[in-house]
């Protein structure tokens, strides 16, 4: 059987129910079938717009966003599916933030709810810096199917993979 290494943290319930489709050769089609289209979202410029946008909407008091960037050398599994990184530093008499999120640039080919959910949650590491209950309810604002989006992009990753 093939290892679930993208969902191993996940009961052992989803884990049986995956190794069946993945045994019966209807991983790919239950992908497929419910996330049947990629995003356009392609270039560095254009994903600064799309998370610049989100922020606004549902975070206009976090510090700016200074970089975005997709990156082809970001490992996956040992990574995470992007990378937030957050410094805060004194100029003058203001405490100046920088912002900048990272996506894995395999992503340049997911789903569009698949790059929402990754944006969602690397936005929520600005306000919320560790995976607490306020960080997962701040993911759900900003994305109410945040918790099936994160499987489901666990299973595309698994899928990739078979």
């Amino acid at each position: 059987m093939t290892t679930l290494r993208y969902i191993a943290h996940y009961p052992e319930q989803i884990q049986t129910q995956v190794g069946m489709l993945i045994s019966n050769g209807r991983l790919g089609g239950y992908i497929e079938k419910s996330y049947p289209s990629q995003h356009q979202i392609q270039s560095d410029k254009a994903l600064y717009q799309y998370i610049n946008e989100l922020k606004n909407q549902y975070m206009r008091k976090s510090g700016s966003l200074t970089q975005v960037s997709y990156n082809s050398k970001l490992k996956v599994l040992k990574d995470a599916l992007g990378i937030h990184t957050f410094q805060s530093r004194v100029q003058g008499n203001k405490l100046k933030s920088h912002n900048s999120i990272t996506v894995a640039s395999l992503f340049k080919e997911a789903p569009p709810e698949f790059l929402r959910m990754i944006v969602v949650h690397e936005l929520a590491h600005f306000k919320e810096k560790e995976h607490s209950k306020a960080f997962y309810q701040l993911c759900c604002h900003m994305e109410p199917d945040y918790h099936q989006f994160e499987l489901d992009t666990r299973l595309w990753l698994q899928w990739r993979e078979l």
